[in-house]
């Protein structure tokens, strides 16, 4: 079947990457270091995707804005110490090599740091299966549409033909901000049902669905 999408932007963290329960326990952790009230499951779930700090306070608002560098600094030695526990989903690696047959131009929008993306790109070889990829600290946090904005502009593609995929209701707002389609996936960090309202062509429950999915209709 002939490609519907040229460009396929995936969120990282909880769309590609196991990783939404260590991160909402990394954040809760953070949190109470500084003297802030733990934020519940649902506060710190919420909060993915966004770049770090203003996922950061967000979900702490009861910390001071001088404590943040501290703060950023609690939840990145909490992640350090956890991040070799975390891996792909199943699927996640043959999903991308079918689309890569397929000729997508694959890419990664993300609210990761630059430096935090890197490594995990390196930990789970994952080098040349990307076209290009933006970090929040690089560019706008979601759902600014920035990030969308400069992937379509680097690889001469536009909104039409462009697919976000993500599992928050930021990266589903994110597409619509930048004219942009979005498929979302129910097994990260948002409850599905949230999705509704921002239009997806359609919502994962499983990587295989996901799959099934884009060779179809991608």
């Amino acid at each position: 079947m002939a490609r519907r999408f040229d460009l396929i932007a995936f969120d990282w963290d909880g769309t590609l990457f196991d990783s939404t329960a260590i991160i909402t326990r990394c954040i809760q952790a953070a949190v109470v270091d500084v003297g802030g009230k733990k934020p519940t499951d649902q506060a710190a779930s919420y909060v993915i995707g966004m770049g770090l700090m203003q996922a950061l306070a967000h979900a702490a608002p009861d910390v001071s804005p001088e404590k943040y560098p501290e703060l950023g600094a609690r939840y990145r030695f909490h992640y350090m110490a956890k991040q070799n526990d975390i891996s792909l989903f199943e699927g996640i690696l043959p999903l991308l090599h079918a689309l890569r047959e397929r000729q997508h131009l694959l890419t990664v929008a993300t609210g990761k740091s630059r430096r935090g993306l890197d490594e995990a790109l390196l930990a789970v070889e994952l080098q040349g299966l990307f076209d290009s990829s933006r970090t929040a600290d690089e560019t706008a946090g979601k759902p600014h549409p920035r990030m969308l904005q400069e992937l379509m502009a680097e690889l001469d593609v536009a909104p039409e033909r462009t697919l976000m995929i993500g599992d928050t209701t930021h990266d589903l707002q994110m597409a619509i901000n930048a004219g942009c389609a979005s498929v979302g996936v129910s097994y990260g960090a948002h409850e599905p049902d949230a999705f509704h309202a921002l239009n997806p062509l359609f919502v994962a429950h499983t990587v295989p669905e996901l799959q099934d999915w884009l060779l179809q209709h991608g």
